[in-house]
């Protein structure tokens, strides 16, 4: 079946993550595969938004693995001390990096890749499960905000693990 999704014509990032946050909880919650349910996340996101590259990191063994994603060719495994999205897993906080050229330790999937967002994705245990990695080619294009609506998304997300 196809879904429909309804995006507000507005740049306020706030209105189109209060448009979209609904429609993402209905379209997860009534599926029971988490790698589709990855998939639609991402391709949402990437829709409403239109951000350089929108996808999730699994936790398989010591590393974080490519999940589900929309954008360009990305990379593949990021052990959990390298990169944005290890902070963001070894530190269990979202992290926003306003340029990426300036974070230390930052891997360069991509060279168009600008500024960065990646939140945890916990567990029922309390452990990060995954993570969602965020990037835009656009400097310092990520705020609290975007914080505050993925959050909300992440926590949909959680409820179905």
């Amino acid at each position: 079946m196809a879904e429909n999704l309804f995006i507000p014509e507005t740049k306020d990032r706030k209105e189109i993550y209060e448009a979209v946050i609904p429609q993402i909880e209905a379209l997860i919650s009534t599926e029971s595969d988490l790698i589709a349910n990855l998939a639609n996340i991402s391709a949402v996101l990437k829709e409403a938004f239109g951000f350089f590259w929108v996808g999730f990191y699994l936790t398989k063994g010591n590393q974080l693995v490519l999940g589900p994603f929309q954008g360009p060719l990305a990379c593949t495994r990021i052990n959990f001390n390298k990169g944005v999205c290890g902070h963001c897993y070894t530190t269990k906080q979202t992290v926003i990096v306003p340029d990426v050229e300036a974070f230390p330790g930052h891997i360069a999937c991509s060279s168009a890749s600008k500024s960065e967002i990646v939140l945890p994705v916990f567990d029922k245990e309390g452990n990060v499960a995954m993570v969602l990695d965020v990037d835009s080619d656009l400097l310092n294009d990520f705020s609290e905000v975007d914080a505050e609506g993925l959050g909300k998304i992440m926590k949909a997300l959680e409820k179905t693990l």
